[in-house]
């Protein structure tokens, strides 16, 4: 199989980088912090959100901005040893334009920034949660990257492990690529679906980028 593209837009924690661990021990104490229950936090949906969002559906309005301030915090000091490369992203983004390409994450630009910044990527476009409106699934956070790019929407392939991600980039009319990082194939709905970044290749062209499935 192989999809043409002009514009490949990348989620970023359990696309690119695998953060679970991290994640898991902030919001845990997070949580604590604030006295919110396990059942306050299955009773909604949490990954590929922003942050801002999921404090809104958990906290008092009055004290989100506390709140999120918090969660932001916690995770950036997180980040020295908490982010680890996912199989395959060093090789697929090396291969890629920096002009083809966005960071498109539900993280805070601080917080987006250290991330990457940990594990040596540096995209030349990012789209965090303080550029949008609506986050995912509301698909303007890609729609948005693709007008950075100069990408038709038609035109972009997006890479996400969430299935929150995959409705925005269906709702913004793009090809989905899902990665099964840290949900199971049979969680994500998409137009192609592999393990990680490792099953695939691209080759950039003058036309856009060719992307393949690994035999």
């Amino acid at each position: 199989m192989k999809i043409h593209a002009d514009a490949l837009l990348f989620d970023n924690d359990g696309t690119l980088v695998s953060t679970l661990a991290s994640v898991n021990r902030c919001w845990t104490r997070w949580a604590r912090e604030y006295g919110i229950t396990a059942e306050d936090f299955a009773r909604i949906e949490l990954h590929g959100r922003p942050a801002v969002e999921i404090a809104a559906d958990l906290l008092p309005a009055e004290i989100v901005p506390e709140a999120l301030a918090r969660i932001e915090q916690l995770e950036v000091e997180d980040v020295p040893g908490g982010v680890l490369l996912l199989p395959g992203t060093a090789a697929f983004l090396g291969s890629l334009p920096a002009e083809r390409w966005a960071v498109v994450t539900s993280a805070t630009r601080r917080l987006a920034e250290a991330r990457l910044d940990e594990v040596g990527i540096r995209p030349k476009t990012l789209i965090s949660a303080d550029d949008v409106t609506r986050g995912k699934p509301d698909p303007e956070p890609y729609l948005l990257a693709a007008r950075e790019l100069g990408a038709d929407p038609a035109r972009c392939v997006v890479f996400e492990d969430a299935p929150a991600g995959l409705q925005a980039g269906r709702a913004a009319g793009m090809t989905t690529v899902a990665l099964a990082t840290t949900h199971t194939a049979s969680e994500l709905d998409a137009d192609l679906v592999v393990k990680d970044l490792s099953a695939l290749s691209a080759l950039a062209t003058a036309a856009g980028v060719e992307i393949s499935v690994r035999g």
